[in-house]
């Protein structure tokens, strides 16, 4: 049976791609644009690669889930039992055959065979101490030492993510896969294309410049599967379009007396336990939690005739009460319910992925002015977004039985298909 190894490239759109590359080496993966899924974000897409099925049966819509028993939104959380459904290897597994994650989200679990995930632990007066979950658990010290480097999270996601995070994982990889004991499924996850063409837009020069380093990133990592035998699949899971305008949901709801704040020492926080409807936002879509049965309808109408909003429904699978809002092109959904004249909870001036309800892409940007340094507050500073699923994404194979694959579902069924 022949082994894989698929990369998915974060927001390497096709149109994007075939704009701006200039590899030669390209051409040898037969490439082509494919339909990703809606919503477009990263957890949803890898859950989908994961089981051949679509949100509606995998249950991940966002990078983020609401937890109804503890009134509680939970970002980037990372057990691989967040999302439902059987892997597309379950049956490669049991043949004896052997399956690794790195670097892919909701990836801790028991359903492969070697992973790594990003895991550092968060010291009680402040700072952290960086680490990295891995199976077999020596695999992060292994792999330090042999790259003479750790991995930074700061070059994962903030201010200072870089193409410094795609190196470090590239270079695990060619390791991994060099060392002999390298897994037959190996998914790795290169992030750092996304983060400039959110900051500057994916027509920015330095947007282009993000994607030609890539070009020699996979170019070295395509030399070493072709040495150990390895079929590829490049794909992307999104295409970033422009940023021309946030939508603030929750200040809407707010407005109109459908959310509850908290005011603790002067700053504005959510009440979860009390607000009648909130809205955990992710990029180009939102979640609305709505409490009470009868405010269903009318919070819907609200939400509709926002400016900014394309779409508000409810989709199989989705809780009795609760709606999923999509942004017209070119809108985005900033989380924030306070309003500019009004102190922001603290957590609203840092990187701070997990307390956040709501994915909050201007931790990308720090202000240094008014000490001490904090992350953005200026929701126009982004100008790149996602989530619709208009545009194509990049797809491309070393192994011809995936020509004719139109779709991020269908290649998920095809590689299920062969790998059982």
């Amino acid at each position: 049976m022949k082994r894989y190894l698929i990369l998915d490239v974060a927001a390497l759109g096709f149109d994007f791609w075939e704009a701006h590359h200039q590899s030669d080496f390209w051409e040898a993966l037969s490439p082509r644009g494919i339909t990703t899924i809606f919503p477009a974000v990263t957890c949803p897409v890898q859950a989908t690669l994961r089981t051949a099925t679509l949100p509606e049966q995998h249950g991940l819509f966002l990078n983020g889930r609401f937890d109804p028993i503890l009134r509680k939104a939970q970002f980037w959380e990372q057990a691989s039992n967040l999302y439902a459904g059987p892997r597309i290897w379950e049956n490669f597994r049991k043949s004896g055959h052997t399956v690794g994650q790195l670097c892919w989200q909701q990836a801790l679990g028991i359903d492969s065979d070697l992973l790594l995930s990003p895991a550092p632990i968060h010291k009680h007066h402040g700072g952290m101490i960086q680490d990295c979950y891995t199976v077999p658990p020596t695999l992060y010290s292994d792999l330090c030492v042999k790259l003479k480097r750790g991995f930074n999270l700061m070059n994962y996601w903030g201010p200072f993510t870089s193409l410094k995070s795609t190196q470090w994982i590239a270079d695990a990889a060619c390791e991994i896969l060099s060392s002999g004991a390298a897994p037959d499924l190996f998914l790795v996850y290169l992030p750092h294309l996304d983060y400039d063409q959110q900051r500057h837009g994916p027509e920015h020069p330095k947007s282009q410049k993000a994607l030609h380093q890539l070009e020699s990133i996979l170019a070295r990592i395509l030399e070493v599967a072709r040495n150990q035998k390895y079929e590829v699949i490049i794909l992307g899971d999104y295409a970033i379009t422009p940023a021309t305008k946030p939508v603030y949901l929750n200040r809407m709801l707010r407005q109109n007396k459908y959310l509850t704040p908290r005011i603790i020492k002067g700053a504005v926080y959510l009440d979860l336990w009390q607000t009648p409807a909130f809205a955990m936002v992710d990029h180009q879509v939102a979640h609305l939690i709505i409490q009470n049965p009868e405010d269903v309808e009318t919070i819907q109408k609200i939400i509709s005739e926002t400016e900014g909003v394309a779409r508000v429904f409810r989709p199989e699978g989705f809780p009795p009460n609760d709606l999923l809002v999509e942004a017209e092109n070119g809108a985005w959904f900033a989380y924030p319910w306070w309003f500019d004249n009004e102190t922001p909870p603290d957590y609203a001036l840092h990187v701070d992925i997990h307390n956040k309800p709501g994915f909050d892409p201007c931790e990308l940007f720090m202000d240094l002015w008014p000490l001490p340094p904090h992350v953005s507050q200026k929701a126009e500073r982004i100008k790149g977004t996602h989530g619709r699923n208009d545009l194509p994404v990049f797809f491309g194979s070393t192994d011809p039985d995936f020509e004719g694959i139109g779709s991020i579902l269908e290649f998920a069924q095809k590689l299920q298909s062969k790998l059982s």
